[in-house]
């Protein structure tokens, strides 16, 4: 943080000025000069508190905690997609080369844009497989899952997996004729999009897709919906 405001009273503000060498600092509220004697602390004293202040979550400078922020957004109810894409041959020339891999994703952050021209935004944490793909290739697709579609919102978002292949082996799917990504079977709505625009945002990407297909193939069945850091259907 480049500045601070402090607000002293009466809803005037107040300017802490650099210490002088003579140990004073000035300060100036808006009113009369003030000089504020600065004594001398040991160095010993110093070392104990900074021994004896307890420990405290994590905090930003604005004074909201990791946990008070995760608690707060977990109460805001969101729809769950899979965000698939194919990463290509390292070598597509070469025949003896290894063929292309689908990855896919689950998430949370996905939100509808714009209607004209059509654009949605995913959410990617930054370094992730995807975000790190999508940073090589514009294409990619989006399952909505449906209420009877858990396991696979939870297979997609295990931690520390070595290989995306084994996940897609007993899921139906068909591979949209648009991106080459896999296609859900059963979800209740897919998309196909190119990326028009990414967004660093703190630990996270944002990528801005242009929808490029659209299908609602299956009416059977409601949502799932994550809620309070668990899956969940409607009613």
């Amino acid at each position: 943080m480049e500045s601070e405001n402090f607000h002293g009273g009466a809803g005037r503000s107040a300017v802490l000025r650099p210490y002088s060498a003579g140990g004073r600092a000035e300060v100036r509220c808006g009113g009369p000069r003030t000089d504020t004697s600065v004594p001398d602390v040991p160095s010993d004293a110093l070392e104990t508190v900074s021994r004896t202040v307890p420990n405290t979550p994590p905090s930003h400078a604005e004074g909201v905690s990791n946990d008070e922020f995760r608690a707060a957004m977990s109460r805001l109810a969101d729809g769950v997609v899979l965000v698939t894409a194919r990463e290509p041959s390292l070598d597509p020339d070469d025949p003896r080369a290894p063929d292309g891999e689908d990855v896919g994703m689950t998430a949370t952050a996905f939100v509808s844009v714009s209607l004209d021209p059509p654009l949605v935004l995913v959410s990617l944490r930054t370094g992730s497989r995807m975000d790190d793909l999508l940073d090589e290739q514009p294409l990619w697709a989006v399952s909505v899952l449906s209420e009877s579609q858990r396991h696979i919102a939870g297979r997609f978002a295990m931690k520390g997996r070595i290989s995306d292949r084994l996940l897609f082996e007993d899921i139906p799917y068909v591979r949209g004729e648009a991106s080459g990504a896999p296609l859900v079977g059963g979800a209740l709505a897919t998309l196909e999009c190119r990326t028009e625009r990414t967004v660093p945002a703190g630990d996270h990407t944002l990528v801005i897709g242009r929808v490029l297909t659209a299908s609602a193939p299956s009416a059977d069945g409601g949502p799932l919906v994550y809620f309070r850091g668990r899956y969940r259907q409607l009613g």
